[in-house]
């Protein structure tokens, strides 16, 4: 019985209005956050977007993305690029690139001389760093 009442065409159609919705919140929420990420924006600036958003949902949110659409998209370059910069930063750090040869060897000698490292372990360690 349900299925005469409710033809495919409506079921598709009712399929669009459930994305359009989920798609008009995950807008919604990116405008938000991008209202609170805003450095250049004074508190009383994200105050006003805050309260235009919420008063008047759909006009504030394309009002929002007409007038500051382009700093949305340099905040969330900014951010992907500091992202990226932290983890190059923790790759090098934790697989030891970066250090020059003389870097090494000045820390292998600092152990030798520390009384760490035997002449041999020295001599292989400082042949695997020249090689």
């Amino acid at each position: 019985m349900l299925a005469y009442d409710y033809p495919l065409l409506s079921v598709v159609i009712t399929m669009m209005w459930f994305f359009l919705f989920f798609l008009w919140i995950w807008i919604a929420i990116t405008v938000l956050v991008d209202v609170f990420r805003s450095h250049d924006m004074s508190g009383f600036a994200k105050a006003l977007w805050l309260i235009f958003i919420v008063v008047v949902p759909f006009l504030g949110v394309l009002v929002y993305l007409l007038a500051r659409g382009h700093k949305m998209q340099e905040h969330q370059a900014a951010s992907a690029k500091a992202s990226q910069e932290q983890f190059s930063a923790y790759v090098k750090e934790t697989a030891g690139v970066g250090e020059s040869s003389a870097e090494q060897l000045t820390k292998l000698a600092a152990l030798h001389d520390g009384g760490k490292l035997s002449d041999d372990e020295f001599a292989s360690q400082k042949a695997k760093i020249l090689s």
